[in-house]
C-alpha cells in the first residue's frame, strides 16, 4: 500500500474520467447479459435515451469506487506494485453489475463468474511470479469460497427439499475466491451472512407484513457483493475482530440474564 498523499491529483482525475467510461459499460453489460445477448455490439454506440439514467448511476457510483481505490493503494513505481489496484480496477465493475443484476433479476450470470474467474487466474499467475505463497493462498480462496457455499446448497437442499443457495453464488464465491485469498473470503462470507440475515429480516417483514406479499425469496448475490466491496476497504481481520466483539457482547448479555 502507498501514500495517497504521494498520488498526484490529475491521476484522480484520469480515474475519474475512466471510470465514467467503466460505468457506461456497466450499464450496458446489466441489459445484455440477463438476456444472453453478446456484450460486443454495435449498438452500444448508439443513443440510448432509455437508459441513460440507469448509465448515469452506474457511473456515478464506478466514480466513486475507482477514486476510492486509487485512494487506498495508490501508485507503485512497478508493474508488480500495482497488482492490488488492478486487481481490483478490473474486478469492480463486475462486481457492481453482479449486484444489479442479481437485484434486478435474481441470477448472477455464468458468462460474468466464468470471466471473474478467468481473470483471477491470470492475476493468480502473476502473484506467483513474484510469490508463490501468495498464489497458493489465491488459489486456496477459490476453493474455500466455493466450498463453503457448495456445502450449505447442498446442505440446505438435504433438510429443507428446495435450493437454499443458488449455484450462481457457488461459482461467485469461488471466482471471488480467486482475488482475495482464503482468509478475507472468509471474512466476506462471514460478513455477508450477518448483514444478509439483518436485511432479509427487513425485507421479508416489508414484503409479508405490508405489503401482503407471498414472494419469501432474497437474492443473496448483493450481501456477498456489498461484503466483497467492505472487505477490499476495510483493513485485514476487521470484520472478524468485529463478530468476536458481537458475540462477546451478546454472551456478556445472556449471562447477565441468567
Amino acid at each position: 500500500m502507498y501514500d495517497h498523499n504521494n498520488v498526484h491529483i490529475l491521476a484522480y482525475v484520469g480515474i475519474g474520467l475512466i471510470a465514467l467510461l467503466v460505468g457506461k459499460l456497466v450499464a450496458w453489460l446489466n441489459m445484455r447479459l440477463p438476456e444472453g445477448k453478446k456484450f460486443f455490439s454495435k449498438e452500444f454506440f448508439k443513443s440510448n435515451k432509455q437508459g441513460l439514467e440507469k448509465n448515469y448511476i452506474c457511473m456515478i457510483v464506478m466514480v466513486i469506487l475507482y477514486v476510492a481505490l486509487l485512494y487506498k493503494f495508490g501508485i507503485g513505481n512497478n508493474f508488480m506494485q500495482n497488482l492490488d489496484i488492478l486487481k481490483f480496477l478490473i474486478l469492480m465493475p463486475m462486481l457492481v453489475s453482479s449486484f444489479m443484476i442479481d437485484l434486478k433479476h435474481r441470477i448472477l450470470p455464468n458468462r460474468l463468474n466464468l470471466t471473474m474467474f478467468e481473470i483471477g487466474l491470470v492475476f493468480a499467475f502473476l502473484y506467483g511470479m513474484n510469490n508463490l505463497n501468495m498464489a497458493k493462498d489465491m488459489l486456496l480462496g477459490m476453493v474455500v469460497g466455493a466450498g463453503i457455499f457448495g456445502f450449505i446448497t447442498v446442505l440446505g437442499g438435504l433438510i429443507t427439499g428446495k435450493e437454499a443457495m443458488g449455484l450462481g453464488d457457488v461459482k461467485f464465491m469461488g471466482a471471488v475466491g480467486l482475488y482475495f485469498g482464503v482468509s478475507n473470503i472468509a471474512q466476506i462470507a462471514l460478513f455477508a451472512f450477518f448483514i444478509g440475515a439483518i436485511c432479509s429480516i427487513a425485507i421479508l417483514f416489508v414484503r409479508i407484513v405490508i405489503l401482503k406479499s407471498k414472494d419469501e425469496y432474497v437474492a443473496f448475490g448483493p450481501f456477498l457483493v456489498v461484503s466483497a466491496i467492505a472487505c477490499i476497504f476495510l483493513p485485514t481481520n476487521t470484520v472478524f475482530l468485529w463478530f468476536m466483539a458481537l458475540c462477546g457482547a451478546i454472551s456478556n448479555k445472556i449471562l447477565k440474564i441468567l
